[in-house]
């Protein structure tokens, strides 16, 4: 009855965060769809996924859409986040966007790059969860060397959930991954202009 709860895992301490299937249920509830789980002891368990039917192009191409205006800029954004696909894909949409991104697949590579960079970093693109250090651990020491940078935190699981573990305050800046370059562009653009600070 816990297997799709954050952070619940049969593993021993070290061997697994009890993410995976927490991810998996996230991912699966935000497309639209169930997850059954048909357990056997002794024998395992076996997951089936189901998701609504996708419509195809032909369907698809029949309603005209209204131009979308770009929402992007010139900032410098710090995007921290340990799983390289995610990274390179959050990475090169907001360069398609205008802005100058820094990478980082870990917070202590994240601190070092912050320390080196000559000039303002104006936002932390981080990630909650990551094996050394959580984002919103890493957004605090990132401002007490820069007050002025803003933050947007991005997950896997929704806010409420990160919320509740205690992981992140309630009414910061934060993302849903997977997300769409339009949702990325108009979660950066407005915690940019945000008065809001880390």
């Amino acid at each position: 009855s816990h297997i799709f709860e954050p952070f619940f895992t049969t593993k021993g301490v070290g061997e697994g965060t009890g993410l995976g299937l927490a991810t998996v249920y996230g991912i699966v509830k935000q497309n639209k769809g169930f997850i059954d789980a048909d357990s056997k002891p002794g024998k395992g368990t076996s997951f089936t996924i189901y998701l609504p039917r996708h419509k195809d192009l032909a369907e698809q191409t029949q309603k005209k859409e209204l131009p979308e205006t770009v929402l992007g800029g010139h900032e410098v954004i710090l995007v921290v986040e340990d799983e390289p696909t995610i990274l390179k894909m959050t990475t090169s949409m907001l360069k398609r966007l205008g802005y100058t991104v820094l990478e980082a697949h870990a917070p202590a590579e994240a601190e070092r790059i912050a320390d080196e960079y000559v000039g303002d970093i104006h936002l932390l693109l981080t990630d909650v969860i990551m094996p050394e250090m959580n984002g919103r651990d890493l957004a605090v020491r990132l401002v007490e060397k820069n007050p002025r940078i803003k933050c947007l935190f991005m997950s896997g699981y929704t806010a409420d959930v990160i919320s509740h573990h205690g992981m992140l305050e309630e009414g910061v800046h934060f993302i849903q991954k997977p997300f769409t370059s339009k949702a990325l562009a108009a979660g950066v653009r407005l915690t940019l202009e945000d008065r809001l600070q880390c």
